[in-house]
């Protein structure tokens, strides 16, 4: 059995120092945003919270699925760096850039240098950039694709972007993995999903990833990007896939959205007799001490997927 941690939208603060210059840009946006509305309920003790509790459980492996910053700040980037260290080896954690990562032109390529050992694909140990993604690693029978969606766009919007470069690449590396017998996931910033997320931060090339879906396949999709524990299906070519996000990691009680938590799953099997994946979501819940278990559901084999599908809506809620 493999163990997978997966969390993301970690908004690490405070924001550091900045010049007259550095505001000259979308930045000034994503300041006042953060003065007005993110300081008050990212809290750096949350992330540590939620990975005290991670390490307790030992996971095999684990994913940050994007926006580790928030204006995309050399200092920031310096920051996430450091923090990636505590999280874990470049070997044991693989990480996607967010739209945050990506805040202004020339962030992502500074961000991808910083954090490469975090995104090289098995037997690349080289500096990452924009043009490396997808990339795959496999750890025991898990292949783990990263794919990026992150890019600067104009003030005010949020968008991600998965281009048809990317998913020839994609489609060729899930390819390969299901003829090891792998049981494939999938890191991406953005819900490939049509309605998870507004218009101004949706995901341009959901149709082109769903293709990539119905053609080559896949057992499990993890997101970010939204602050929400989600639960949504693709088809796929051998059934339906497990679209999954989770609650932003530096999401104090009290806020808009759900406070701070991470997935834990498991997967055992195999592509003989089918994966089995299992999802507990661990994080901070009102009225109660410390990290708990908030939910546990079978992902695969799936169920009725419209139902659950339903119930998961109503659990993000």
């Amino acid at each position: 059995m493999l163990r997978l941690a997966h969390l993301s939208d970690v908004h690490l603060g405070p924001l550091p120092d900045m010049s007259y210059r550095e505001l000259a840009s979308k930045r000034i946006t994503g300041y006042i945003n953060w003065q007005r509305n993110r300081k008050a309920n990212l809290h750096d003790q949350v992330i540590g919270m939620l990975l005290d509790d991670m390490k307790v459980r030992a996971p095999d492996h684990i994913a940050v699925t994007g926006d580790l910053v928030n204006l995309a700040l050399d200092a920031e980037v310096e920051v996430a760096r450091q923090w990636l260290e505590e999280v874990g080896h470049g070997d044991d954690v693989s990480v996607v850039p967010g739209n945050h990562d990506a805040y202004v032109p020339g962030a992502l390529d500074k961000a991808c240098r910083a954090w490469g050992k975090w995104m090289w694909g098995d037997g690349k140990a080289q500096p990452a950039h924009r043009g490396a993604f997808p990339y795959m690693r496999v750890r025991g029978d898990m292949a783990i694709i990263g794919v990026s969606s992150a890019r600067a766009t104009a003030p005010f919007m949020a968008s991600g972007y998965f281009g048809s470069t990317q998913a020839r690449r994609l489609g060729r590396m899930l390819d390969e993995a299901k003829t090891k017998g792998l049981c494939r996931v999938i890191l991406i910033h953005h819900p490939p999903v049509r309605g998870a997320a507004p218009q101004h931060k949706r995901l341009y090339g959901i149709g082109r990833f769903k293709k990539v879906m119905m053609r080559h396949g896949a057992e499990l999709v993890l997101h970010g990007h939204t602050h929400l524990p989600s639960l949504y299906w693709l088809d796929g070519r051998d059934g339906r896939v497990p679209v999954l996000g989770v609650a932003a990691a530096g999401q104090a009680i009290g806020g808009s959205k759900p406070a701070a938590q991470y997935n834990l799953i498991e997967i055992d099997g195999g592509p003989d007799d089918g994966w089995g994946v299992r999802l507990q979501r661990r994080g901070l819940m009102h009225g109660h001490e410390g990290v708990r278990e908030i939910v546990a559901q079978t992902l695969l084999p799936a169920e009725d997927g419209a139902q659950k599908l339903i119930a998961s809506r109503s659990q993000a809620k």
